[in-house]
């Protein structure tokens, strides 16, 4: 009997633990299709003619932000939480050679394939541990880290949006 009453004991903080890893991925992944919805929208709404636009000569133009936040997603994705190779590797994106249109399929790419790779990782595996800037971070700080990154280089975007009088979407968040 205190066998079992002992297993029942130790078991209880497990599973809360596992049901906490669970709703922690899924509340990354509903505010990263938020993300992927608001950052479409964002630039959906610079015209084509603008893309370029760049508004100091060391930064980036607005699709070669845009660019960044995708080629950025899948590669964190795909190495520290999919732990697989990245897809985009090998055909490094350019952004002087594409369209409008080539920018926002490849974005919503991106944004799909973290979707799935997020939906899919194992919380057991949340605590492993990537050598990262000469340290260590899990995977738990990568799913921050995508998220952050990201949100970082949309917030730009806004600012370009308002450099050229074009009122940004309103906030699509949590």
């Amino acid at each position: 009997m205190k066998f079992i009453l002992a297993i029942l004991l130790f078991s209880v903080p497990f599973e809360g633990i596992a049901q906490t890893n669970q709703m922690l991925i899924e509340s990354h992944v509903i505010k990263f299709k938020n993300s992927k919805t608001y950052t479409l929208s964002i630039a959906e709404k610079l015209d084509t003619d603008k893309f370029d636009f760049n508004p100091v000569k060391e930064g980036m133009s607005f699709k070669e932000q845009l660019v960044h936040i995708g080629e950025n997603i899948y590669w964190l994705s795909s190495i520290y939480i999919n732990e697989e190779i990245n897809p985009i590797n090998t055909n490094k994106t350019r952004a002087s050679e594409m369209n409008k249109e080539q920018v926002l399929q490849f974005l919503a790419s991106a944004y799909d394939y973290a979707i799935k790779a997020m939906s899919e990782v194992d919380e057991k595996t949340l605590s492993k541990e990537f050598n990262w800037s000469g340290g260590k971070m899990n995977k738990f700080q990568f799913l921050n880290l995508i998220q952050d990154h990201q949100s970082h280089h949309v917030g730009q975007l806004i600012v370009y949006l308002r450099l050229n009088n074009v009122t940004p979407p309103k906030y699509i968040g949590w």
